[in-house]
C-alpha cells in the first residue's frame, strides 16, 4: 500500500538553489537519455542503463540512485508513447527514495541528496493529519 502525503518544502535560499540545480541536472540528464533511446529506438530500462549509467554519473554528476531514477523516468515516459521523442522541463519532478531522501518528522525537516552533496535540515510543513500519518507510517520513501 502506498501512502501519499502532500508536504511543502521551506528551503533557505541556498538550499533552494541547490534543489533547483539538482532538478535541472536530473532533467538535462533525462533529456540526454531520451535522445539516446530515441536515436537507437531502445526503450528498455536494462539496455538504456548499460548505455547511459556511467555517463550520467560522470558527465551530469548524479549519484547511483538518482541516475537509476532518471533512466526509469525516461523508460516510463516511453511506455506511454513511443511515437515521438520525449522531453523533460528543467523543473520537472524527479523521484527520490529513501536512499536519496530521509525524514526527521518530529523535527519537521528532511535531508535530500543534491548535486552539491546532501543537504540536511530542510524544513517542511504539512497538515496535522499528514504529519501524524508520517509519524505512524515509519516513512520509507516519498516521490
Amino acid at each position: 500500500m502506498k501512502l501519499v502525503v502532500q508536504i511543502k518544502l521551506l528551503p533557505s535560499p541556498e538550499q533552494a538553489e541547490a534543489l533547483a540545480a539538482t532538478l535541472a541536472a536530473c532533467n538535462a540528464a533525462a533529456n540526454w537519455v531520451s535522445r539516446v533511446g530515441w536515436e537507437e529506438q531502445c526503450f528498455a530500462n536494462r539496455i538504456l542503463r548499460g548505455k547511459a549509467y556511467r555517463q550520467l554519473k560522470e558527465q551530469y554528476g548524479l549519484s547511483a540512485q538518482p541516475a537509476q531514477h532518471v533512466i526509469r523516468k525516461v523508460t516510463g515516459a516511453y511506455k506511454v508513447n513511443r511515437t515521438k521523442r520525449r522531453s523533460f522541463r528543467g523543473d520537472a519532478a524527479q523521484p527520490f527514495d529513501d536512499r536519496c531522501l530521509s525524514w526527521q518528522v518530529a523535527a519537521g525537516t528532511v535531508s535530500i541528496w543534491t548535486i552539491h552533496g546532501r543537504i540536511k535540515g530542510i524544513r517542511f510543513t504539512c497538515a496535522r493529519d499528514s504529519r501524524t500519518c508520517l509519524l505512524h507510517a515509519g516513512v520509507k520513501a516519498i516521490y
